[in-house]
């Protein structure tokens, strides 16, 4: 387990690319945060407020990543495997919520662990398939 953590250490905590990527994703989750508070605080509904907020994070990311992180131009090919990515993550998060409700009536348990390997999983996907 040690050498398996290193390994990911030398692979991800020394390299700016992935500094970038944890520094896009911060961004995108500040603005989808953002424009949902603001959306609600005048009083538009919580399911359009949640969505528009989603909505202009999941723009953000993709802009983010895809001019900053792997400097690469935005195609319409680039952001349908992004939207793949994104509900492959979803998916994932999900079961692990959903999972972790069922065994230890914690769903943030769930979430707190699908938040590393998605975002583990975003990066690889984002350098290898999406953005190469």
């Amino acid at each position: 387990m040690r050498h398996m953590l290193s390994s990911l250490f030398d692979l991800f905590g020394r390299s700016r690319q992935f500094m970038l990527f944890l520094v896009g994703g911060v961004l995108a989750a500040s603005i989808d945060i953002g424009v949902l508070q603001l959306l609600l605080y005048n009083d538009v509904h919580l399911t359009a407020a949640t969505t528009i907020g989603f909505l202009s994070g999941l723009f953000v990311n993709y802009t983010w990543h895809s001019r900053v992180t792997f400097d690469t131009a935005a195609s319409p090919t680039r952001f349908g495997r992004y939207l793949c990515v994104v509900v492959i993550n979803y998916a994932f998060t999900l079961g692990l919520v959903t999972l972790a409700q069922a065994l230890v009536d914690m769903p943030l348990a769930g979430k707190l662990l699908a938040l590393p390997i998605t975002a583990i999983n975003s990066y690889l996907l984002g350098k290898y398939w999406i953005f190469k």
